[in-house]
């Protein structure tokens, strides 16, 4: 009897710890396709936007048709990810020395229809050095087009993107003159890998990237708005070239 009452508990522990990992592994996966479904919208709608307006003025420059491919190429990394997740199986791709100012130029350049859309202006500048930093410019494009979309839509009026390169590090700021943000930054990450609120899921997946790419993204003091600032090592400050990079992982 005693024995049959053991073998009972043991079959429905197993059972509840079998039950606990299905519904991990679905929440996975539940996860990543909400965050490709983000990060899909974002980028193909900026491209959408960008090419309207560049064919409606007779402006597609070099500038907005790299803006467009940088864009486009954001939408295929989340392809691959997307990819990864159904086999089951790791992707990555060698870091390479990115110019941030650049990238960051670029990103812009790919938001600019788009914010004026929603009757927003964006300003950028730099000032310091042209800094380069070690990572996959897809992804650091993922960062930088996730808090300007950010400042888009929840910010209005100006939003201002302020980059400043020095020799150790190099830092993005992306400030706007809304209402600022609604919960601390942590909060709010929290919030989207929990599928309890859609605002903080671009943020959740650019503080990601930053911490693969050894930086930071944090919220800064600011009188009015959100102020949000990204800090990355600069290229004399990367251990290896050879470092890969795959997808964010975003702990639930």
């Amino acid at each position: 009897m005693i024995a049959l009452e053991l073998g009972g508990w043991l079959a429905a522990s197993a059972a509840g710890f079998a039950a606990a990992g299905a519904r991990r592994a679905l929440s996975w996966r539940m996860e990543s396709v909400a965050r490709a479904c983000h990060e899909l919208r974002g980028p193909l709608t900026a491209v959408r936007l960008g090419l309207d307006d560049g064919a409606g003025n007779g402006e597609l420059t070099p500038a907005r048709l790299r803006a467009i491919d940088l864009e486009l190429g954001r939408a295929a990394l989340v392809l691959d990810d997307l990819e990864a997740v159904r086999t089951r199986r790791a992707w990555s791709r060698p870091a390479d020395a990115i110019d941030l100012q650049q990238l960051v130029a670029d990103s812009v350049e790919a938001w600019r229809a788009t914010a004026a859309a929603h009757g927003v202006e964006l300003r950028a500048s730099w000032s310091g050095d042209a800094t380069a930093v070690w990572g996959d410019r897809r992804r650091l494009a993922q960062v930088t087009g996730n808090l300007i979309a950010n400042a888009i839509e929840h910010g209005g009026g100006v939003v201002d993107i302020d980059g400043h390169g020095g020799r150790m590090r190099a830092r993005v700021e992306v400030a706007d003159t809304g209402p600022g943000l609604p919960a601390p930054l942590p909060e709010l990450s929290s919030r989207a890998r929990s599928d309890r609120g859609r605002r903080g899921r671009g943020l959740a997946i650019a503080a990601a990237i930053a911490a693969d790419h050894g930086g930071r993204l944090a919220a800064a003091p600011s009188a009015q708005g959100a102020r949000l600032v990204l800090e990355l090592p600069a290229v004399g400050r990367s251990p290896s070239s050879s470092r890969t990079l795959g997808p964010p992982d975003l702990p639930a």
